[in-house]
């Protein structure tokens, strides 16, 4: 495939820069960074195109760079020294929420249209607004391993945690309070 057939860098900002924005800030929770992830993979895209082979889309390789970018973004952040504090986690979430047994106490909301929830950009607000609400370095393991789907091994090295059964347990309980979140000011308001 000739390189004239393909998208070229001047028209990149304008094909591609609002999905990648979108894309951005949805993981990394800032306008700022996610503006400079998105200018930082373009800028990587121009400086390397000569290498595009085309065996994908245009779109598809300067998504792979913009995940890239943002996985450099949390390796180099580490948000403080990252220690997974079980106050933070929330152990009110479990005292409460199940019995002796392990059985869950409080009815379970009926999340009757999910999907149409995830096409409702009213719904990305309050679910961003939801992970604003942990720390952040709890969101953006939830980010990492959720919507970036890495491994847990992966997680741990950019995240700097050295145990995967402490990272299993903060995702249990970052996923329990995502959920408390979202019924209180999503799902029951629907």
């Amino acid at each position: 495939m000739s390189k004239t057939h393909i998208p070229q860098p001047e028209t990149w900002l304008t094909d591609y820069g609002d999905m990648f924005y979108r894309y951005a800030l949805v993981r990394v929770r800032s306008e700022s960074i996610a503006e400079d992830l998105v200018q930082d993979t373009l800028l990587a895209g121009i400086q390397s195109f000569e290498n595009y082979k085309g065996q994908s889309t245009v779109k598809t390789w300067l998504t792979g760079i913009l995940k890239h970018k943002i996985i450099d973004h949390f390796r180099s952040a580490k948000h403080q020294s990252v220690s997974l504090d079980e106050s933070e986690l929330g152990d009110d979430l479990l005292s409460y929420q199940f019995d002796d047994q392990g059985n869950w106490k409080t009815d379970l909301v009926e999340w009757v249209t999910p999907d149409q929830s995830i096409d409702n950009d009213q719904f990305w607000q309050v679910f961003n607004s939801c992970i604003d609400r942990l720390p952040n370095h709890l969101g953006d393991l939830f980010i990492l391993r959720t919507l970036h789907g890495l491994s847990s091994d992966d997680c741990c090295k950019i995240m700097g945690h050295t145990s995967t059964n402490q990272l299993w347990v903060a995702l249990s309980r970052i996923r329990m309070k995502l959920r408390l979140c979202l019924e209180t000011r999503w799902f029951n308001h629907e």
